[in-house]
């Protein structure tokens, strides 16, 4: 009998939470470890908060205006690489009968999931990523229904903008048919998607060849990740791997080097098989790697993201200093709004990891507010940066514009309100909001307080 998508979904959440050794499948509020956290920024998108316990805005304002910066949904893996690496030593080891009863189990399992992402296509947008784009949707309407009442009778445009990559397209088109699907007097006024890689791409561009120059190349770059990926944590955690599919000769036989390659490609399947739940329902990974083996992983991951799309280093700004194009743009959009400039009712924007992690930086987003210094490496004890709570699949930033009601002689006020991964969220402590506690913040004071550092 076919399972349901959403089925399958629910289904493939409730096996990885069984699979991790049985931990809450949300994030921690005290900054803990979680089953999310083993995918780092694999993770499968989940909101943070719920509609309907969103403050309400001050009595006189209502929502004109909403504008979003949204990565794409889960996808599958942009190439076959991981699965060969692992499928190459597992032949071998079948060759020679050196597969314990585990690690006869796996190759089948990797088969599958390389045939699924093949059938997809590498890096495209999988059916989990589909469906978490149209769950934002629908709870973006179910957030501003009196704005999107107002769009229709306006007949005000729906600006959706991309960075032309095709899983950053497929998902706009998810969203943007879904709103269409939830809303329809909305339908016609949502536009084409346009392609601005300056905005949306900017890490590939360029005029951040001084970026790409300190991903590829900066000293002290590489020599913080040799010291992480050399820890001797590493080389213990990969014979661990190993030892539980392999007989012991054949573990043995291998150099450290290619203990520590299969293992970490073997991570690289186990954190992308989550996003392609819908394509792959049957495949199941946990059983090949301890939560502790992954986690250690996870963490390798982690560092890198941290330290070349994250806070990075005390006193250089080189990682997230490019997001400020985003920024202006969000800023820019929404005073065109207040002033009349423009007549759009929104603003939907699809990217990438590359643009979300910097810009969550530079905006001081929670988890993202801690560089490090050069000697005293990035760690999951004592810096709260994870991926999969910064950038998980389908990560968003969403700013909603309120306007106050004219008065005689005096114009409207306008407040703008933050969601990151659909959590109210507050700006940036220079920025002070209306009332203490509060998350609506007068856009004249967003100008002032973004722009000053």
């Amino acid at each position: 009998m076919k399972r349901s998508l959403a089925a399958t979904l629910a289904m493939s959440i409730a096996a990885t939470v069984i699979l991790s050794g049985g931990a809450a499948a949300h994030d921690r509020g005290d900054g803990g470890p979680s089953v999310r956290d083993l995918y780092e920024t694999k993770a499968p998108y989940a909101p943070q908060q719920s509609t309907g316990r969103y403050q309400r805005a001050p009595k006189g304002f209502t929502a004109v205006f909403t504008e979003n910066v949204a990565r794409h949904g889960s996808r599958a893996m942009t190439d076959s690489g991981d699965g060969d690496t692992v499928l190459a030593v597992l032949r071998d080891a079948a060759r020679q009968n050196a597969l314990t009863g585990l690690g006869s189990k796996l190759a089948p399992q990797v088969e599958a999931l390389l045939g699924a992402a093949a059938g997809l296509g590498y890096g495209n947008l999988s059916g989990r990523g589909v469906q978490e784009q149209r769950g934002i949707a629908r709870r973006t309407e179910q957030r501003l229904p009196d704005l999107f009442r107002a769009i229709a009778a306006g007949e005000e445009p729906i600006e959706v903008e991309t960075s032309g990559v095709t899983r950053a397209v497929d998902s706009a088109r998810a969203f943007t048919g879904a709103l269409a699907e939830y809303d329809p007097a909305v339908a016609g006024l949502i536009k084409d998607p346009v392609t601005d890689k300056d905005l949306l791409y900017f890490h590939k561009q360029p005029q951040n060849a001084d970026y790409q120059d300190y991903a590829a190349k900066d000293p002290q770059l590489a020599a913080v990740l040799r010291r992480i990926d050399g820890a001797p944590r590493t080389a213990r955690t990969a014979q661990h791997v190993v030892a539980r599919l392999f007989r012991a000769d054949f573990a043995a036989a291998m150099s450290a080097d290619d203990r520590v390659a299969f293992a970490q490609a073997l991570y690289q399947l186990f954190s992308a098989a989550p996003d392609l739940a819908a394509e792959a329902p049957t495949v199941d990974l946990g059983p090949f790697l301890t939560p502790a083996d992954a986690r250690w992983f996870a963490y390798l991951d982690d560092a890198e993201e941290f330290y070349e799309k994250g806070p990075a280093f005390v006193g250089r700004t080189i990682t997230y200093k490019m997001a400020g194009v985003l920024l202006d743009d969000l800023l820019a959009r929404a005073e065109a709004k207040a002033t009349g400039a423009s007549r759009s009712g929104a603003v939907l924007r699809f990217t990438h990891a590359e643009e979300i992690e910097p810009l969550a930086a530079l905006m001081g987003l929670p988890g993202s507010t801690s560089p490090v210094r050069p000697d005293e490496p990035y760690a999951y004890d004592s810096n709260p940066w994870r991926g999969a709570r910064v950038a998980p699949m389908a990560a968003n930033i969403q700013w909603d514009l309120y306007a106050s009601t004219p008065k005689e002689g005096k114009p409207a006020t306008y407040l703008v309100r933050m969601l990151y991964n659909e959590k109210e969220t507050a700006f940036k402590s220079a920025c002070k909001p209306t009332d203490k506690g509060s998350y609506f913040y007068a856009l004249t004071e967003l100008r002032s307080c973004l722009k000053a550092s």
